[in-house]
């Protein structure tokens, strides 16, 4: 069977507002999710509601207020022809919403669809406490050969042996800890990430003041929250209706110094021990936002009159240990490159997730990615990581800013809890 070409017509993302105390906090996650989705369809008419096939909404927190993704569609004005379905695969859910929606087309089994990421990370659905969360057998799994030593292509995609301090530490961690053990594996310095975390923020702030994030932000109205003195959100208050439009978490002001200054983050510790390097200034902030991605066959878009802004042309997705869940775009990107017949060399832009400073430095070596091609307007160091929609981010990103530069075929990618990685190739068209 002859494949057909899946492309991108066009994406928005809401801007990306703290967690907890956020412009965002008093909006419904269903609400923001139908907003960004209309403005999505409303810029651009030629693409009538009826010709959406299938939306799907990459959420990993399983936020109570999208529960039902109908309902979502609904609020957006969608017919109720207009299927819908929900993915979780982390924080590569909305990359991966991307990809299922890509490959429907890609067969010939739809024509249109739109991949919808969206996370709500100071709301989650109730059962905190209770028999839904007690473990009420403790029990004890034990490593099997397979699971403890590394894979027999290890080689083929990492340079260096994963110690023994790693291989026989507990393979449920937090992602915090996977980013300490990183930086342990590849003798990164607490100076290392903190040196890399400064330019995130100044591209991104200069990003901003350049207004190249004018096409992919949509500017929402929202209602302003009410938060008491000590900083707690007051539901039962009602606050005045504001435009909400810039990303919150960059700091334009952002400097070396200032980061050294800051405590490593509780909890971490060091199987090797070693110093702990993990801290908020090189970690990705909590984040609540959107992101919309419209996907659409290119016979379909040309027949249209569309002018589609780039081409899938290759993905993939691998699994590493979980111990070290940072290296998971290294597989990832080497399976996705192998699918799109290309070679590194060709690769003009990389959107790469900043989960952590500790994370990025050693994939883009591995993977020979120049600092120059990567993250060229900041990343979620600065701009935030809301779990579900930060792969829709960065696809989005990626496809502008191939055509902003002018540049033939760039990847975008992303590290996934539990040990995984992610990676989108595309062509500008």
């Amino acid at each position: 069977m002859e494949l057909r070409n899946a492309v991108i017509v066009d994406g928005v993302r809401s801007p990306f507002a703290r967690a907890v105390r956020g412009k965002l906090v008093a909006t419904r996650l269903d609400e923001l999710g139908a907003k960004v989705v209309r403005q999505l369809l409303e810029r651009n008419p030629k693409v009538q509601d009826h010709m959406i096939e299938d939306v799907g909404l990459g959420n990993v927190l399983g936020n109570a207020e999208f529960v039902d993704m109908g309902r979502v569609a609904r609020l957006a004005g969608l017919p109720p022809e207009v299927s819908t379905f929900n993915s979780n695969r982390q924080c590569g859910s909305s990359m991966e919403t991307l990809h299922r929606i890509a490959q429907s087309i890609m067969i010939g089994a739809t024509e249109c669809g739109i991949a919808l990421g969206a996370e709500r990370m100071a709301r989650t659905i109730p059962g905190d406490e209770g028999p839904f969360t007690r473990v009420t057998e403790p029990y004890q799994v034990e490593f099997t050969k397979a699971q403890r030593d590394m894979s027999p292509d290890h080689s083929e995609h990492f340079s260096v042996p994963f110690p023994d301090f790693v291989l026989d530490s507990p393979p449920k961690v937090s992602m915090l800890q996977t980013a300490q053990n990183v930086a342990e594996v590849y003798g990164l310095t607490r100076a290392d990430l903190d040196e890399y975390a400064v330019p995130s923020h100044q591209k991104a702030a200069a990003a901003y003041e350049s207004g190249r994030f004018r096409d992919e932000i949509v500017p929402l109205e929202v209602e302003q929250p009410v938060f008491d003195d000590n900083g707690a959100w007051l539901p039962e208050e009602r606050g005045e209706m504001i435009s909400f439009d810039q990303d919150e978490c960059v700091r334009p002001g952002t400097n070396f110094e200032a980061l050294m200054n800051l405590n490593p983050i509780p909890g971490v510790v060091s199987y090797g021990g070693n110093e702990i390097v993990i801290t908020p200034g090189n970690s990705s902030p909590t984040n609540d936002g959107v992101s919309a991605i419209l996907v659409m066959s290119e016979e379909k878009a040309l027949l249209l009159g569309l002018e589609p802004m780039a081409r899938i042309i290759g993905f993939g997705v691998s699994g590493v240990k979980p111990q070290l869940m940072g290296l998971g775009p290294v597989p990832a990107t080497n399976k996705a490159m192998k699918y799109a017949g290309l070679t590194m060399d060709q690769i003009a832009r990389v959107e790469f997730n900043e989960a952590f400073a500790a994370q990025i430095i050693p994939s883009a070596r591995e993977l020979g990615i120049p600092m120059e091609k990567l993250n060229v307007n900041g990343g979620a160091l600065a701009i935030g990581h809301p779990l579900g929609a930060t792969g829709g981010r960065l696809v989005l990103s990626l496809a502008h800013e191939l055509r902003r530069s002018n540049s033939k075929y760039g990847l975008a990618t992303q590290c996934i809890g539990a040990g995984m990685g992610i990676t989108t190739v595309l062509e500008n068209l």
